[in-house]
């Protein structure tokens, strides 16, 4: 693997070895996909200063989530269909999160199912809920996951109502895949992804098939998802799910300066800064430009997690200077995923972690606790100007959606 030297090279593997239906799930956005490429891009026009002749030796990337301890301050999102990108791909994923010493956040919509994933794991991961209408299933999904010894919830707010995603329809998306005459066509230029795929029974959404109501085959599911994302969900239904889990709980989804504050008072323990990828709503601004105003406006209050466009370790390291706490990559370990399996997250995780330590060292630190706005040259971009007194944001009278 000495020849993956970037997530780039990874994601051309990915590429090249996987049908265009899952690729494209994986590496698109909404609409124009105008925030889903702004989300990367705007990581160029931050820069860091160069230090020299001070002494970097003896350097550490520890760091620590939710009061947990952490090889690096990194976890792997939650990425939907993961298991469609490599066979049992979450299983993969998990596994190599693992061994890194590092957290798995699993999705509602993956392929292998919680239980796939803590028989196939000896350390717990967290999981991520999606709120459904049907909130006697939501309590079972929640119930499940404390059943598996899940870590963290991870409650994602953005995604009440999708955004439509132009590949997915035109590729026609489904898990598994439709064998339309284009589909069978793609299939038989990734022959080891078909080989993988049957060898394995894990095809569909696991967390769901067997446990919704009703939910026996691929028809149903379709109809059943199309129709069970809660475009009500509003703030009362964070202390709803609170009242249902007793473990940290982790707000993501938050893009808005009020809308951080509103998640500090729901006593959550972190939020994650987040435009989901640039899957929801497109021409919102990059997660990285709104991060520095958030960091300031909510401040040692809650952890604050990062997440968006992030494909290396100076991209991680621009995200701590600018205020997170922790970051999360989802597109650049799932490239290594679909590369490789397993073999590939952990070279992703190896190439980001080696970035990370060159960088640091060229920036003058040894620690990243002490990586920070001084960092940054030209100090912290100046937060855009808002309008709304964000002094007298509460959660009371805040309503559905």
């Amino acid at each position: 693997m000495a020849h993956y030297l970037t997530i780039e090279d990874l994601r051309v593997r990915h590429h090249s070895r996987t049908p265009k239906m899952f690729y494209d799930y994986a590496d698109s956005g909404s609409y124009t996909q105008g925030t889903y490429n702004e989300n990367e891009s705007a990581f160029a026009g931050i820069k860091l200063r160069q230090r020299v002749a001070r002494n970097i030796d003896h350097r550490d990337l520890s760091g620590t989530i939710l009061g947990k301890p952490a090889s690096l301050p990194l976890y792997l999102a939650p990425v939907g269909m993961t298991g469609m990108q490599y066979p049992d791909g979450e299983i993969h994923a998990a596994r190599a999160a693992e061994k890194f010493g590092i957290p798995f956040t699993l999705s509602t919509m993956s392929i292998c199912s919680i239980e796939d994933v803590a028989a196939n794991t000896t350390k717990p991961f967290w999981y991520q809920l999606y709120v459904m209408r049907d909130r006697g299933f939501v309590s079972d999904m929640i119930a499940r996951a404390k059943a598996a010894g899940c870590a963290a919830l991870v409650l994602t707010l953005d995604l009440q109502i999708l955004g439509q995603r132009h590949n997915d329809l035109r590729n026609g998306l489904s898990a598994p895949p439709k064998m339309t005459p284009q589909v069978i066509l793609d299939l038989m230029r990734h022959p080891a992804w078909c080989l993988g795929m049957l060898g394995t029974k894990r095809r569909t959404f696991g967390n769901i098939v067997g446990h919704a109501p009703g939910v026996t085959s691929m028809s149903s599911l379709v109809e059943w998802t199309h129709s069970q994302f809660d475009p009500s969900l509003d703030w009362s239904s964070v202390e709803w799910i609170k009242s249902q889990w007793d473990g940290p709980l982790i707000l993501k989804g938050i893009g808005d300066v009020e809308d951080a504050k509103i998640a500090v008072q729901t006593g959550a323990d972190a939020i994650t800064v987040s435009n989901h990828g640039g899957r929801q709503l497109d021409g919102a601004p990059a997660s990285i430009h709104m991060l520095p105003q958030i960091a300031e406006a909510v401040g040692d209050k809650i952890e604050i997690h990062f997440d968006g466009g992030i494909r290396s370790g100076q991209d991680v390291l621009k995200a701590l200077a600018l205020g997170a706490d922790v970051c999360s990559i989802g597109r650049a370990y799932i490239y290594g995923l679909g590369a490789m399996g397993e073999a590939g997250v952990t070279r992703a995780l190896e190439i980001i972690r080696k970035e990370m330590d060159i960088t640091m060292a060229l920036c003058g630190e040894t620690k990243l606790t002490d990586f920070g706005p001084h960092n940054v040259w030209g100090g912290v971009p100046r937060p855009v100007p808002l309008t709304a007194d964000l002094e007298r944001v509460s959660l009371e009278g805040v309503g559905a959606a």
